[in-house]
Parts: structure tokens; sequence; C-alpha cells
């Protein structure tokens, strides 16, 4: 547990930025912030330093990731399907299965210290999908979860259409978080076609494009999610 707690995040919009470029920037911010708490561990109380938290926003060019626990073949492309695509394709150190980034779509990096908040990673996951609960009730869309599956759907009652409109997808080291959400705002979802989306095949994906019948500002979408995370996680957003 930290002696200092800093509720300070700082917010960074990385706009449309390749996917391996906005994960080396994540490892690298990571990295800084475990190998500091590992440090203030060795220090006396005296000498001890605040960790810093970050929250990141990006949209990424046509990618698919595929998760620790997922299986490749949930990925129905070949290198020629991906290149006709125009998409790419990685393995990565997050939870969950595979899924897919692309223009249109919030993703979201909080690179926290939960010591910072709370040390409970199920509470973690629950706020982040909260944050997007909240923000479609913004807009009219009633939405929420399903038992055993992460991530945010509407229809989660009656489940006769259910349809996920945000996956989840988290690492945590030492309570230190990286990876996060990717929100189907006005996202391309015949990119999902090409997947079976977090290895869940009997169920559909949508966007709030969808939804609404209308693409909607990404900016106006950021701005709603920001304000739900720093009310949710208690943040001075910086």
């Amino acid at each position: 547990m930290n002696e200092i707690i800093n509720k300070k995040t700082e917010f960074r919009d990385l706009g449309l930025m390749d996917y391996q470029k906005a994960w080396d920037y994540q490892e690298e911010l990571f990295a800084e912030t475990v190998a500091l708490k590992i440090q203030n561990r060795k220090n006396g109380l005296s000498e001890q330093e605040s960790t810093p938290n970050y929250l990141l926003f990006v949209e990424h060019p046509h990618v698919y990731t595929l998760g620790k626990s997922g299986k490749p073949e949930n990925l129905l492309l070949d290198e020629e399907g991906l290149k006709k695509h125009q998409a790419q394709f990685y393995k990565i150190n997050r939870g969950g299965d595979i899924t897919y980034h692309g223009p249109g779509q919030l993703v979201g990096y909080p690179i926290l210290d939960l010591d910072n908040f709370f040390t409970d990673i199920h509470k973690y996951l629950r706020l982040l999908e909260e944050s997007i609960i909240l923000t479609l009730g913004e807009y009219g869309i009633t939405a929420g979860r399903i038992d055993g599956l992460t991530g945010v759907w509407l229809d989660h009652i009656a489940q006769i259409n259910p349809r996920k409109i945000c996956a989840m997808g988290v690492k945590s080291s030492r309570w230190v978080t990286m990876h996060g959400f990717a929100f189907n705002v006005n996202s391309d979802l015949s990119y999902f076609g090409h997947i079976i989306p977090c290895g869940i095949d009997d169920k559909a994906v949508t966007s709030l494009e969808a939804e609404l019948g209308q693409k909607i500002p990404m900016e106006e979408v950021k701005t709603k999610v920001k304000k739900h995370l720093k009310a949710l996680f208690e943040m001075e957003i910086i």
C-alpha cells in the first residue's frame, strides 16, 4: 500500500495511433510505475514518491488482438485476408480472447496504480463497465452486464438479441493496470465478421451508431466517458 495516495490522473488523447506504437507507450508508462513502486518499497517512508496515473484515449487502424487465454482459430482470416482488409494481428498480454479495434471505436487505456484507489480488480472492471453504461444512458440506451461475460451489453436482461457494445481486457501487476476497454461508437461492424469476438459465437456486436441510426461525434462521447470515469474513480483529471 502506498503511503502517499495520489488520485491525480493525467489524461492523454493519442488520436489515431498504430496499435504497436500505443502498446509500446502503455508498456513504457506501466513499467515506470511498477519500477517506482518497487523503489518505494526499498526506500524509507520519508523518501516515498507518489505513483502516477494515466488515462489514455486512442483510436487504432484496423487491428485484431488475441489475449493470453484466446484461441488463434477465433481469427477467421489468413495472412492474405488480413492484407485484403488492411488489418494487422497481434498476440498480446491482456486477459480475454480475440477482439477488433478500428477507426470509430473509442479505446481507453487506464494505467492506474490501484493502490491510489482500491485494490480490487473485479471492482475495477465493474467501474470501467459502469462508465460506458452511464454514457449509453445519456443517449437513451439501456445497457448492462451478462453474468459470466465481461463487457457491456444491450438486451442484457431478456437476452432475446443480446449484443456487445464494449469489450474489456486488462492486465494488472503489483496493482498497476494496463489495456482496458473498446467502445464501439462509429465502428465498421463488418470487421467483427472476421472473428469470433471474445470467443463468443452466439451473440452479436453493435455500436452506438448502429443503435441510434446516425454517427455520433467522437469528441462528445470522449467527454462523457471521461466525466463518468472521473466520478466513479474519484479521480482528479489533469
